[in-house]
């Protein structure tokens, strides 16, 4: 015997569950490797107990939970104010439909083609500056947009080269304080005011630099090179770790996140 239940099932009622798949993954991308995603499952775990104590009928303990929850809505709009508005930039944004039809929601490479950065320059250039002692904080993009941190410094959009990541952290160059974002094989911004970490067990001798590549990494997915002006040591970061590292070790991690 058929299950009804197939049968009442229309094509719209797909489209319907492949939509809200899609802003649901686009959502998830959005807060992938930020402090958000652990609020979100705060939010769950809060919506679970909730849930279970209606069931045991424990009727204090769901009121209280149930009048916490009727001010959800607001607390998730305050909250998640960032958020929400990159994620409303992103449907309004001109490449949505482009990029839907490509399937770059999805990251099928295959579908379209697109330049990597070559590593090997990277980290000739990283180890350039670190023989010089210069200075430098560097961003590498994933999946979170980093628009709003672009915006805090000067938008370049220009091709990658050693010569300009150089030219950019020379000490007399005005550009050289802040970090530099790249996205794929191009150089987007530079002179970037990043989010400095507040933690407390960070060691005194890592300054404002050091700090900033840690906060950046705290709210988003990106990796991070800082080069110490002081000892020209390369750290890498990411997911709020910090390491020192060497030159196979680095040449690993770019061969790694850049392919």
């Amino acid at each position: 015997m058929i299950n009804p239940l197939f049968i009442s099932l229309r094509l719209l009622d797909v489209i319907d569950i492949l939509l809200v798949a899609v802003l649901l993954y686009q959502l998830y991308n959005l807060v992938k490797g930020t402090i958000t995603i652990r609020i979100l499952a705060g939010i769950v775990v809060v919506l679970v107990i909730w849930k279970t104590v209606e069931v045991l009928q424990m009727e204090l303990v769901a009121n209280i939970l149930g009048q916490f929850i009727g001010m959800g809505a607001i607390a998730v709009i305050i909250i998640f104010q960032p958020e929400l508005r990159k994620f409303l930039v992103r449907l309004g944004n001109h490449q949505f439909l482009r990029k839907a039809t490509r399937g770059s929601f999805f990251n099928f490479s295959s579908m379209e083609a697109t330049d990597e950065l070559d590593h090997a320059e990277m980290s000739r250039a990283i180890w350039n500056l670190s023989a010089r002692k210069t200075g430098a904080l560097i961003v590498f993009t994933q999946r979170n947009d980093l628009s709003n941190y672009e915006s805090t410094g000067i938008k370049l959009n220009s091709d990658f080269s050693v010569e300009l990541i150089e030219s950019i952290f020379y000490k007399n160059n005005p550009l050289h304080d802040g970090a530099v974002i790249i996205e794929e094989n191009k150089i987007k911004a530079a002179s970037c005011v990043l989010p400095v970490s507040d933690r407390q067990d960070i060691p005194s001798k890592f300054g404002l630099r050091h700090r900033a590549a840690i906060g950046i990494s705290e709210h988003s997915d990106v990796k991070v090179i800082t080069i110490s002006e002081e000892t020209g040591q390369v750290h890498f970061i990411e997911k709020g770790n910090i390491n020192l590292i060497d030159r196979n070790s680095l040449e690993s991690e770019l061969d790694d996140f850049l392919s």
